[in-house]
């Protein structure tokens, strides 16, 4: 007597319309990208390898082509109507903004359930990244005060993520998680301490007709949350609306990004079990009906409903971060080093207020944020206002500070706002870069110095939890 089998048909290995070898030799060309993208410091390699080339362009025989490309116009003409900006503002004004989104996105997510949610976590992230803002502040200013470059105080404030994430990867298994997860919820607050100066101290003055359409796309986003409107795309125009208004209202049009970002909710409306179970009742309905009864559009009846519930599984903040990460990390975020770290050092005059702007930089991202995270870190403790994570030293907060100087991302954009002296601005661009790469070089020598490598877990927690009871 023949078996009958239950199992359900395998899957073809590729669609009935490819040419199965064309398909088989694609999928091996991906397998390393894919693993190249799945690398933590993936993203920073990225963004060094294009701030390599913008300096390499900038100063080269084609040098004119690199800073012509950037200032090509584009823009839309309805009429009488225009709207036309360079290309560089279209990366620095508009790309960015959803930067910022997932910036604010990820802010959220941190607040709600993160490692920001309970104070006694919070704190002591939160009062590093308050004294690894407030020293290179002070720092820069002490260097470079006088009126002309005052307005770079900005620039060394912020930690570059991905950069510094990549930093703590190269180092290996000597890097605990403990101190990686540090090392995140500093640079989320560092984050938005970054966009609170922007808002308050790198806009021009406030038009009220600009607040008025920010009102309305807020209004508007309210108004299809209570709707229940669950489709993503469609919250795209309240975000479109609320970006002209903040760029009309004399605010950087990045701070739209950073309030859609706020307001996205981060509670699943199903959940992973609501999705299980409505697949389960999709699949039992299915195994039911005998093969050709089902009509097509009875089929995509049910298809839509588990492509709904596996939308829903997830919180609009988390999903929109899962989709939106890789186009930030590995599209937006090189762009814009592209497009800002070209900084031609032919025409880069390096006089006494220049000079001063580049080193008030360096020496804010190099000796500023470390000197300023860990004052913060030692009175937080000795305080008794924050707790030190479990494994966690003195010699790896040091190793935390130094690897915050490297400040790549922000520091540019901000420096991009604070001067419009060219000089001054490629000078700001000289002290960010040369500091970046200082700041990372020497996270990693400490790192190799200071950091073990945790291969007994045990012996290394006894050990990291002894040294940190010890005062810093």
């Amino acid at each position: 007597m023949a078996m009958v089998s239950n199992d359900p048909p395998s899957r073809p290995s590729s669609p009935p319309e490819a040419w199965a070898p064309l398909v088989h030799l694609a999928r091996r060309a991906r397998r390393p990208l894919d693993r190249f993208l799945q690398i933590e410091a993936a993203s920073g390699i990225v963004l060094l390898l294009l701030a390599a080339v913008a300096m390499a362009w900038a100063n080269s025989p084609w040098a004119a082509s690199y800073f012509r490309l950037w200032e090509t116009p584009l823009g839309v003409h309805l009429g009488g109507a225009a709207f036309e900006r360079p290309l560089a503002w279209f990366v620095n004004d508009g790309l960015m903004a959803i930067f910022f989104f997932v910036v604010g996105l990820e802010i959220r997510r941190e607040l709600h359930h993160g490692e920001l949610s309970e104070w006694r976590r919070a704190a002591l992230p939160a009062l590093a990244a308050l004294g690894g803002m407030v020293a290179p502040a002070l720092l820069y200013l002490s260097i470079a005060g006088a009126p002309s470059t005052r307005p770079g105080w900005g620039v060394p404030m912020a930690t570059d993520i991905a950069f510094a994430v990549g930093v703590l990867t190269l180092l290996g298994p000597r890097v605990p998680p403990a101190l990686r997860v540090l090392l995140l919820a500093l640079a989320v607050i560092d984050d938005l301490g970054a966009i609170v100066v922007i808002a308050l101290f790198y806009s021009a003055g406030i038009s009220l007709p600009g607040l008025l359409v920010v009102a309305l796309g807020l209004g508007l986003l309210f108004a299809m949350r209570a709707l229940g409107v669950r489709r993503k795309l469609l919250y795209v125009i309240p975000g479109v609306v609320v970006w002209a208004g903040v760029y009309a209202a004399g605010i950087h049009p990045t701070i739209a990004g950073v309030l859609i970002g706020l307001l996205t909710p981060v509670r699943a409306w199903l959940g992973p079990r609501g999705f299980a179970d409505t697949v389960r009742a999709e699949l039992d309905l299915l195994s039911g009906v005998p093969s050709g009864a089902l009509t097509t559009h009875e089929l995509a009846a049910t298809l839509n409903h588990v492509d709904g519930a596996r939308r829903e599984a997830m919180s609009p903040a988390s999903s929109l971060i899962e989709a939106l990460h890789p186009w930030v990390a590995f599209v937006i975020m090189p762009l814009f080093a592209l497009a800002n770290a070209g900084v031609s050092l032919r025409g880069l005059s390096l006089d006494r207020g220049n000079a001063t702007v580049a080193l008030g930089a360096a020496v804010g991202l190099v000796v500023g944020k470390p000197v300023g995270v860990l004052i913060a870190c030692a009175i937080a403790l000795r305080l008794r206002v924050a707790t030190l994570p479990r494994g966690l030293g003195a010699r790896h907060l040091v190793t935390l500070g130094v690897v915050a100087g490297v400040g790549f991302t922000m520091a540019l954009f901000i420096a991009q706002l604070a001067f419009r002296d060219a000089a001054m601005l490629g000078a700001a661009k000289v002290g960010v870069l040369l500091a970046s790469a200082l700041s990372g070089v020497l996270g990693l020598a400490l790192g190799r110095w200071l950091l073990r490598e945790t291969e007994h877990p045990g012996a290394a927690e006894s050990a990291d939890e002894a040294e940190s009871s010890t005062e810093l």
